[in-house]
């Protein structure tokens, strides 16, 4: 007969240490006044108690239901369905590789595979060094800039395999990594508590911004009848004309990442996977 075993109730979460628990409350007080029904205040406190951790842990999850007066149930059952909060120790950084459809023809799952092989780990895993935790998202909404990748969710936009292995060797080494759009780059905690609604005070980070490319606008101008039936096409596309937009609205001439790197299309790479000349017997 096989032994079965029932196994034991898992005891309660441990509380934070007193000094935390009271910086922690103060915060969790201004967050919860910001709304009429205390338990919308909830997907901030989890960024909040993330800040702290890096994570959301069981303590994590026992301070936000004791403030919200919530089950530890009903804090699980948010935090475990937004893919925003971890559910383990993680790295400083957090590096997201768009793998839907645009990014992934034109280099987005070329580039998660081989940054699996540089880092010697998998989707969802961290470097020892506990600096970049590497996963694929769905889809990180800036299909003009394709292929992209988010760094703690600010921009890098049109990569190549070559200049995100860059990428993330120069996060392990501390150098200076500028994104393409969006503000500085901060760590993971610190990401954490502005997504909690607490002001970025690094100089100059509110300031910082950055906007959709043509061809995210083109629709909303045509809507607003700012141009005539507008057809935007790639520039490598020289027999039919691009969409007439205003100056500001042009594609810069030159792209303000630090990891600028625009990647080739099978269009203008005749050995890339995407071409018909590539295919193998089998795939006929």
């Amino acid at each position: 007969m096989t032994d079965v075993s029932l196994g034991m109730p898992q005891l309660p979460a441990p509380d934070f240490p007193a000094e935390v628990r009271e910086r922690l409350a103060a915060d969790a007080a201004e967050i919860v006044g910001r709304y009429p029904d205390s338990r919308s205040a909830l997907l901030p406190l989890l960024h909040l108690v993330q800040s702290e951790e890096g994570h959301v842990t069981r303590t994590g999850v026992r301070f936000c239901a004791e403030t919200l007066d919530l089950t530890t149930a009903e804090v699980t059952a948010v935090a475990t369905f937004y893919s925003m909060y971890r559910r383990k120790a993680g790295g400083d950084y957090q590096v997201g590789v768009c793998t839907n459809t645009l990014c992934a023809v034109l280099g987005g799952d070329a580039i998660f595979e081989e940054l699996q092989q540089h880092l010697e780990i998998g989707n969802g895993e961290t470097t020892e060094d506990r600096k970049v935790t590497l996963e694929h998202i769905e889809c990180n909404a800036a299909c003009d800039f394709a292929p992209v990748l988010m760094v703690n969710w600010e921009f890098f936009d049109n990569q190549t395999v070559e200049s995100a292995k860059q990428l993330v060797d120069d996060l392990r080494a501390g150098r200076e990594v500028r994104p393409t759009r969006g503000a500085p780059l901060c760590d993971f905690k610190k990401t954490s508590r502005i997504l909690a609604g607490f002001p970025d005070e690094r100089p100059g980070a509110v300031e910082a911004t950055g906007g959709a490319g043509p061809a995210s606008l083109a629709g909303l101008r045509l809507a607003k009848g700012e141009v005539s039936a507008p057809r935007v096409v790639s520039p490598r596309a020289e027999s039919v004309p691009e969409v007439d937009l205003p100056a500001d609205d042009q594609p810069p001439s030159s792209h303000p990442s630090s990891h600028d790197a625009p990647q080739e299309t099978s269009e203008s790479d005749p050995s890339g996977p995407g071409t018909t000349g590539n295919s193998t017997e089998g795939d006929r």
